[in-house]
């Protein structure tokens, strides 16, 4: 329900914070002095257009916050945890309008737009007012309503599953029919493309291992040529010419030639060439061994590279990473093998899609069936009600409508609307173009009591429902706003005295000048204060005993 209101210079009203009760509470007042500007603030709150018109003079900017107390489950947290927006127990609206008439939204201090504001607004507060028929006047939602009434909720799920199962059904035999046609269109590019790539082979993970064996027989080709250069400057390249080892042996005889004497002083240089002779012996041994362990074969590098930059090429050619080649070959199969077993496969599908709809249609003519039963009983519980509203003359009617293949839905394959005929003869038409304001208002009372139950709106506003009607007429309005009351909370603006007595809360609605300038002032009324307000509506400007008495004898009767 609806527990606060807070008003922040909307037109007349400077600063108002209203806290409100559940049952039914009536706004009184006279005519001008601002009930319809607390109607409009709460529909600025729900998501209503903003207008330069609301900001009160000399102020900045308007604000309205509307605090409430869905019950647990409400649609209204669905749809807020679908937008990612925390809520727990309240659902705070707010709107700031601006001078220049633009307006920002949020819901629990989270900016929102005002498209999703008003989605919100919709299922926390349905508004019937004289100028402005929303809710049960909307056609989209006279079939839930409908349902409510006592259509097997069991029928409205089967009816939701087999539909869902057909358009499955009717999905998979379209994307059956469309990859034919495209491998049809396609066939010889395709037959070519897997001819080459089963060619090609490719395999899961091989461009990272031709990669490896890529580098490593690059770096082994590297090492065995320097190995290699480093064994030619140690052998010589003219076999005539002395390599480093002969130099070395060389100069060693030669120092042998001395005489014992100068042998002993040349001894040092001759043991040092002996050692460079074994040094250089050890690592031309060491290079040669090194040399024969080498991996260096240029025809397996250039085996490696050329497969690798076969299977680049391929994936660049068809636009894919490397290592996708196969499962794209794997596609190419798949879509050849479509095509050849393409035709039993689609004339299977469009048996099982044929078969789908066919349980569809039973299903959905059950459930219209029962529509039709819960319609007649609907339009019986409405004429009932009908007299007491002085709406006698009127015939309330629900068409229940089969519609076109291309209108069936998780609803059924039907249209629900209600429609209304005030006159005898008159063919029924849509509430909201048949009815006259006070008329509409009061069919609309008519189907609230009857479908009390049937709408999650926690939440109802009448503007006026009562008006051009008194005495009886205007007491049973009052007893049925009562009876609405007694399962949603309802707000209503009314001029009805024998409506207004019905109420659990009841506002009175002034204008006052204050500081040189009128402001609207709200007050709860309680006992006396209460009796003299329907009092000054019985009797008008002058309240006399009579009207006193009265507006105590309304009260009494309650």
């Amino acid at each position: 329900m609806l527990a606060a209101l807070s008003i922040r210079d909307v037109v007349l009203i400077e600063r108002l914070d209203l806290s409100l009760a559940g049952g039914l509470t009536v706004l009184t007042g006279e005519t001008g002095a601002g009930k319809s500007i607390l109607l409009d603030s709460l529909g600025l709150a729900l998501g209503a257009r903003s207008e330069q018109g609301l900001v009160r003079a000399g102020a900045e900017q308007a604000s309205v916050t509307a605090i409430f107390q869905p019950p647990a489950g409400h649609p209204a947290f669905v749809l807020l945890a679908e937008q990612d927006i925390p809520a727990e127990d309240d659902i705070v609206l707010r709107r700031v309008v601006g001078r220049d008439g633009r307006s920002r939204a949020f819901v629990n201090d989270q900016p929102i737009s005002a498209a999703l504001l008003k989605r919100l607004g919709a299922l926390l507060v349905e508004v019937q007012g004289q100028g402005d028929q929303m809710g049960l006047a909307d056609p989209a939602g006279h079939t839930a309503l409908l349902d409510a009434t006592g259509v097997n909720p069991d029928l409205r799920t089967q009816v939701a599953a087999d539909f869902k199962a057909w358009r499955t059904a009717q999905a998979a035999l379209i994307a059956a029919e469309a990859a034919i046609e495209a491998a049809q269109r396609d066939e010889e590019w395709l037959r070519h493309a897997t001819d080459e790539l089963a060619t090609l082979a490719p395999i899961p993970g091989e461009e990272e291992a031709l990669a490896e064996q890529r580098q490593r027989l690059q770096q082994g080709e590297r090492r065995a040529e320097a190995v290699a250069s480093a064994l030619s400057e140690l052998t010589p390249r003219d076999r005539r010419a002395a390599g480093p080892a002969a130099a070395l042996r060389a100069a060693s005889r030669a120092l042998q030639r001395l005489g014992s004497g100068e042998a002993s002083e040349a001894a040092p240089a001759q043991a040092a060439l002996e050692r460079a002779e074994e040094a250089l012996a050890e690592a031309e041994n060491l290079l040669a061994r090194l040399a024969a362990d080498i991996e260096a074969d240029p025809r397996l590098l250039e085996l490696a590279e050329e497969r690798l930059f076969a299977l680049r090429a391929s994936a660049r050619k068809h636009n894919v990473q490397v290592g996708d080649l196969p499962a794209l070959l794997d596609s190419f199969r798949h879509r050849l093998t479509t095509l050849e077993s393409g035709t039993a496969h689609v004339a299977a599908l469009i048996r099982a899609a044929e078969a789908a709809r066919a349980t569809y249609l039973s299903s959905s003519a059950t459930l219209s069936a029962a529509r039709t039963e819960a319609a007649h009983r609907l339009e019986r519980a409405i004429a009932a009600e009908l007299p007491p509203l002085k709406l006698e003359r009127a015939r309330f009617v629900v068409a229940v409508d089969p519609v076109a293949e291309s209108g069936w839905s998780a609803s059924g394959a039907d249209n629900v609307r209600f429609l209304i005929a005030t006159n005898p003869g008159q063919t029924p038409g849509p509430l909201g173009k048949i009815a006259s304001g006070g008329e509409l208002s009061r069919l609309l009372l008519a189907l609230k009591v009857v479908l009390a139950g049937g709408s999650p709106v926690p939440c109802l506003v009448f503007d006026e429902v009562d008006s051009g009607i008194g005495g009886a007429t205007a007491a049973a309005v009052g007893d049925r706003l009562a009876k609405v009351a007694e399962s949603v909370q309802v707000l209503l603006v009314t001029h009805s005295p024998q409506v207004a007595a019905r109420g659990a809360t009841h506002w009175r609605v002034a204008k006052l000048a204050h500081a040189g300038h009128a402001e609207t002032r709200v007050d709860v009324l309680h006992g006396a204060e209460r009796q003299e307000e329907i009092a000054r509506m019985l009797a008008g400007e002058t309240v006399t005993d009579a009207a006193r008495a009265a507006a105590a004898s309304l009260l009494s009767a309650v």
